[in-house]
């Protein structure tokens, strides 16, 4: 709908709130896999032995198809990564 305004991206692109957390937590998770792999100057194919899958499957992470992803993977990976994810949750007024 046409000026419709969205609290974020995922809101304006999911069906569902969520749909949108689910977008939004894969997303953070992702981002924090590429910036470790930049971090650490990690080719994909690199990363992949590191992290116990294909050079493909962080092909698709890096090119954002986070619908090829779970949470519980990208979890486990970035986990695997060294990194310590953590679930934040916030209060917010559901609307009647």
């Amino acid at each position: 709908m046409k000026g419709q305004r969205f609290a974020s991206v995922w809101d304006a692109i999911a069906d569902t709130p969520q749909q949108a957390a689910s977008l939004r937590a894969r997303s953070e998770l992702a981002m924090a896999l590429q910036e470790w792999m930049k971090a650490e100057a990690l080719t994909q194919s690199a990363a992949a032995a590191l992290l116990g899958v294909t050079q493909p499957r962080v092909s698709d992470l890096v090119r954002g198809r986070l619908e090829l992803f779970s949470l519980d993977m990208l979890m486990d990976m970035a986990t695997t990564a060294g990194l310590s994810p953590r679930v934040t949750v916030e209060h917010r007024a559901v609307a009647a």
